[in-house]
């Protein structure tokens, strides 16, 4: 029974050539084991933006939220919930690590081709970095969509207005 066990962790044998276990690379180990900005703003305040994506395939669902300076631009913190994998945790980590201190133009050339290599995933593994790729751009588009009414409430407000003479 031990060494069933030990073949499982440790790797196994196959007509005498020896397979290896599949192990997560350590910085997914650590993304899940000390994730980042692990949380959520207020989805209502008009600096936050809140992408929300799934994958109904694996059942992996991401929240991330940005936290932009009106004055600036630039994402002053992010915050994310996932409900998924260890790959999906890591990969939403590595995301909110990335986007903080960067205009909101530069976060969206953030590519899943980055965040995949960075992690070392797996083929198999590779739609969590999507994920967070996609979550990233919908944030930053809630976020955009939140400044455009906010501007186009206050245009309307300015209108409304009697001038005085």
């Amino acid at each position: 029974m031990l060494r069933v066990s030990a073949n499982r962790v440790l790797g196994t044998t196959l007509l005498g050539v020896r397979v290896p276990a599949r192990l997560y690379h350590e910085r997914v180990v650590d993304h899940y084991d000390n994730p980042r900005n692990v949380g959520s703003f207020d989805k209502n305040d008009p600096s936050v933006g809140t992408g929300l994506v799934g994958a109904p395939a694996c059942g992996d669902v991401m929240k991330l939220q940005i936290k932009v300076d009106d004055k600036t631009g630039k994402i002053v913190d992010a915050r994310f919930k996932t409900f998924g994998c260890g790959s999906a945790i890591a990969s939403s980590s590595v995301a909110t690590e990335w986007v903080k201190g960067k205009q909101m133009e530069e976060v969206l050339s953030i590519k899943n081709t980055e965040i995949a290599k960075h992690l070392s995933l797996p083929p198999v593994k590779l739609h969590c970095s999507m994920l967070a790729e996609d979550a990233i751009k919908a944030a930053v588009k809630d976020y955009e969509a939140k400044r455009a009414m906010a501007t186009a409430s206050g245009e309307a407000a300015t209108e409304e207005m009697p001038a005085t003479a």
